[in-house]
């Protein structure tokens, strides 16, 4: 016991030395991401509707070659909305249960990162397990991986004080007393179906503003040793010459998270997995080498 209990004294020093390293770790990835700051951007190329379908079909393949592996990130999205949604019951911000499952399509980007370089990695031909997936943590633009993951945060919490901007603004604040009472107003009042176009509307615009700042973003920075910069400007660009295609890739990116979620978010479960590893392979379509 004396070998492996340490007085407060040298407990103290460790902590100290750890802290150190932490604050040498985080000065080392911020003078990296200014290194890298406007570094080249890469060619962005024309895709087409067989390009968004081909690269689900091996997102999928992906998934059913690590199922065991990667399942645990589709429970951990299923047992989330749960937690949320039982959160949003028990405190009455049923209004806000739907905004918080569609903020899964703006968060589920940086939550997939993992997915990201399994799928690299496969392609590369290199063995790969779920340990695999934590191996983004030594990209070289890591510093940029996360930062772009706080936008994507921030983005989210905008998202819901907008939607619930929008059901105050048209049902009211009175408290929605129960859950039938609230899909009443909704569905059956005008002031529900003002509701649901004028949400609608703003969470596509929110939708659509973190699959272009992330859809190809989030993979080249966990395959390339690029600016987040050159990252983000690089997915706008593609999104941007890729319209219809990335038009089809997000509805079906929506269509199926709200398969997935219903009900009680089991679909998750395999939807998130395969989504995300698809996501890699839109990406090498997209991006030229």
């Amino acid at each position: 016991m004396s070998n492996t209990i340490r007085n407060p004294i040298e407990w103290s020093g460790a902590q100290i030395v750890n802290a150190g390293h932490a604050i040498a770790s985080a000065r080392r990835t911020l003078d990296h991401m200014q290194d890298t700051a406007h570094s080249p951007a890469p060619a962005v190329r024309k895709i087409t509707i067989a390009d968004v379908r081909e690269s689900l079909v091996k997102g999928f393949d992906d998934f059913e070659a690590y199922r065991s592996d990667v399942l645990f990130v589709g429970i951990i999205y299923a047992a989330v909305g749960l937690v949320l949604a039982r959160l949003a019951f028990g405190s009455n911000f049923i209004p806000l249960v739907f905004p918080l499952a569609s903020g899964f399509a703006i968060l589920g980007p940086f939550a997939a990162i993992g997915l990201y370089e399994m799928s690299r990695r496969r392609e590369q031909g290199a063995e790969v397990t779920w340990a695999n997936a934590f191996d983004v943590f030594k990209a070289p633009a890591v510093g940029g991986i996360f930062a772009l993951g706080v936008m994507l945060m921030l983005l989210f919490l905008v998202w819901l004080a907008a939607a619930w901007g929008i059901y105050a603004l048209t049902l009211g604040t009175a408290e929605a007393t129960s859950l039938s009472v609230f899909l009443h107003d909704v569905f059956l009042t005008p002031a529900g179906w003002t509701m649901i176009a004028v949400g609608i509307g703003v969470g596509f615009l929110f939708a659509l503003l973190a699959m272009s700042i992330s859809v190809v973003a989030f993979p080249m920075l966990i395959d390339r040793d690029v600016g987040l910069d050159t990252a983000i400007a690089t997915s706008i660009r593609a999104v941007r010459e890729n319209p219809v295609p990335m038009a089809a890739w997000g509805l079906l990116v929506a269509g199926l998270l709200v398969a997935g979620s219903i009900p009680l978010f089991i679909g998750l479960v395999a939807v998130v997995p395969t989504l995300g590893h698809a996501t890699w392979h839109l990406y090498r379509r997209l991006v030229a080498r």
